[in-house]
């Protein structure tokens, strides 16, 4: 790229991030479900963040700045003004706080609606992930369904589909919740909705760095006394209502029947859990109850669980396959 376009490219760069009626053209389009604008939108909001932040801490600076320094003279400061605009913008251009990547999974209109427990999708609003995206610190939070393990840098697990789509996700699920839901009394149908729920209807599935799929249907992770297979993932964890990330292990299984089978026996046998297991024929006062008792720190879980489970998405496709 010769010098006069790569001077475009940074002209082009700094009017998009602060051109708002193009933010708001942006906007328009995530609304409707332009997923390439909801990001182009996420790193402008970004972008401005830090600019924001930037210029919060050159007033904090000029607070305590001598007048009578050249340095600290309109000009300079007229041009610091323009590096800092830059500068913001090009972090946001390489993703470096992670706020953009909030957002998007906050208001990802793709799918059903539905993103996973551990994902930012109510609960919070936009200044508490402002909050989360600028910390540099963990929470300190102490894991609701178990204690993090040590994460290693080195692990490249990550979240990705696993089924096609929501029809995928039950035809699959539904069977095997069938098989084991009895052992704490609570209908096959809430345990589907609360794995769509915790996976975003399978969309995002913890895999190894190899692509092999951990099957972990709910979100359990692997404490001290888990011996099997774990895999290491960045996830997002409610503290005091804020969302922030971390790096957690999660238990891996060979398949979703003893995914399932773990749960019931991880709620069933967990004293913590029993409140939830005397109130599962009533699923909404189970969940509520798995709620209270720290299973996830969603302040929302319980009530996302029960929208799953009372939509026409999952009822149309459960009574389809119980007709076959």
């Amino acid at each position: 790229m010769d010098i006069s376009s790569q001077i475009q490219t940074q002209i082009d760069q700094a009017q998009s991030a602060y051109d708002f009626s193009g933010l708001d053209n942006l906007r328009r389009g995530a609304q409707k479900g332009d997923s390439s604008a909801l990001e182009k939108t996420a790193k402008q909001f970004e972008g401005i963040f830090i600019h924001m932040m930037l210029k919060s801490m050159r007033a904090a600076e000029d607070v305590l700045a001598d007048d009578s320094n050249p340095l600290n003279s309109s000009q300079v400061k007229f041009y610091r003004d323009m590096h800092d605009q830059q500068l913001a913008t090009n972090m946001a251009e390489t993703g470096s706080m992670g706020l953009a990547e909030l957002i998007v999974q906050q208001l990802d209109p793709k799918g059903s609606g539905v993103m996973p427990a551990g994902l930012v999708r109510s609960g919070a609003n936009l200044e508490d992930i402002v909050r989360a995206a600028g910390s540099s610190q963990s929470s300190g939070l102490g894991d609701a369904k178990a204690s993090n393990a040590e994460a290693s840098s080195s692990d490249k697990a990550e979240k990705r589909a696993a089924f096609q789509s929501p029809l995928d996700f039950v035809r699959s699920l539904l069977p095997v919740a069938e098989k084991v839901a009895g052992e704490i009394g609570v209908e096959p149908k809430a345990l589907v909705a609360q794995a769509a729920v915790e996976t975003g209807w399978g969309k995002y599935m913890i895999h190894s760095g190899k692509g092999e799929n951990s099957h972990n249907l709910f979100g359990i992770k692997a404490d001290r006394n888990w011996n099997g297979n774990k895999e290491v993932v960045e996830t997002l964890e409610y503290a005091q209502g804020v969302p922030q990330k971390q790096k957690a292990a999660f238990r891996a299984y060979g398949d979703f029947h003893e995914s399932m089978q773990d749960y019931v026996k991880f709620i069933k046998e967990s004293p913590r859990y029993r409140g939830a297991v005397e109130q599962s024929a009533n699923p909404e006062a189970y969940f509520k109850q798995l709620q209270q008792a720290g299973y996830a720190t969603d302040p929302a879980y319980a009530d996302k669980v029960m929208s799953v489970m009372k939509s026409d998405t999952l009822s149309s496709i459960s009574s389809a396959l119980s007709g076959l």
